[in-house]
């Protein structure tokens, strides 16, 4: 969003994903978005990381935004080997779901992930 832009009018949601035991940005995690209504999981987008660890776009933009509970499932596998941080069939964190609650129709939410090969943390950003 430029200086001069104002934010929506309603809420919307972006995610980033830094790799802590590098020091860097995570580049190329697919990252998924459900909407989860009791046992139920409607995948309403999906995404990759730039070279910034972001996305290009909100991940839920404010036409699309509703109050609710939802799950991003960040699918990082793919990159912990090709940056040589496991070599293992199986790994320890192959997919990595968090689930989170959206609750206030007009805010801005931003849900991280802070990535290594054998841990993550996440927080309610800004």
């Amino acid at each position: 969003m430029s200086a001069n832009a104002s934010p929506p009018s309603s809420g919307y949601l972006t995610t980033h994903v830094l790799d802590t035991a590098r020091g860097c940005p995570a580049e190329g995690i697919p990252i998924s978005l459900y909407r989860v209504s009791g046992n139920s999981h409607k995948k309403i987008a999906q995404t990759v990381t730039n070279k910034d660890g972001r996305t290009d776009t909100p991940i839920l933009d404010a036409a699309h935004f509703k109050t609710g509970t939802y799950e991003l499932i960040f699918f990082t596998g793919d990159y912990l080997r090709a940056t040589g941080q496991t070599s293992e069939d199986l790994l320890f964190l192959d997919q990595i779901p968090i689930r989170f609650g959206l609750a206030d129709g007009t805010a801005h939410y931003h849900v991280p992930l802070l990535l290594s090969p054998f841990g993550y943390s996440t927080y309610r950003g800004s």
